[in-house]
């Protein structure tokens, strides 16, 4: 879909994590690799990488541009708009990804290479499970159309407190078919030990 335009990677890593006890699920651990080495690894070919929301004392990835968005905690539709800032020369598509898949990388291939249909006017695609859940948080966006519909959000009002399906209504997306296993994320205490995650938190000084 990208051909060879180019994309950034914006990494959701905020959030109160409040259904794990507050925990950082950024430093969870999935076989050799923390959840965020794991999307780090997703995000392979990125123009730019940014880190939003990463939490004090976690070394921060090589070469990642980090920010946070303002006020803390106030959702992940500010998260999103506060990491698309810090890009200075914004490549045509942004893959967005939060970082609690143990399995991104493969989620995100599955995104890239699934859907036989031609979406290059679309405003992007996103992963929806066996369920048709969409998953706004594993998906590649058009980043002009992204910037646009978060502009128009704007003026309405705060971005603080805005649900993802608020954001996506705007949107044309394609919805590609990513195997449960893949998207699957680390919402809760039974999430992680379903998938296999430790949730002793990796050293945050590397």
């Amino acid at each position: 879909m990208t051909g060879d335009a180019g994309f950034d990677a914006v990494l959701l890593a905020g959030g109160r994590a409040s259904r794990v006890h507050g925990a950082d699920k950024t430093g969870f651990t999935s076989g050799d690799a923390t959840l965020l080495d794991r999307a780090v690894q997703a995000a392979t070919g990125a123009r730019t990488l940014v880190v939003v929301g990463l939490r004090d004392g976690r070394v921060p990835p090589a070469g990642a541009l980090l920010t946070r968005e303002e006020p803390a905690w106030s959702g992940p539709v500010a998260a999103l708009a506060a990491g698309l800032a810090v890009v200075g020369d914004p490549a045509p598509w942004a893959l967005v990804l939060a970082c609690d898949l143990p399995r991104a990388p493969e989620a995100v291939a599955a995104l890239l290479a699934g859907g036989a249909e031609d979406d290059e006017h679309r405003d992007g695609r996103l992963a929806v499970d066996s369920d048709g859940r969409r998953q706004p948080l594993l998906a590649l966006y058009r980043t002009d159309a992204l910037r646009t519909r978060l502009g128009g959000l704007r003026a309405d009002g705060p971005l603080e407190g805005l649900s993802l399906r608020r954001l996506l209504d705007g949107l044309d997306l394609l919805e590609v078919p990513v195997p449960d296993a893949l998207c699957a994320d680390v919402d809760t205490v039974a999430d992680a030990d379903r998938l296999g995650v430790v949730r002793r938190e990796a050293d945050a000084t590397g």
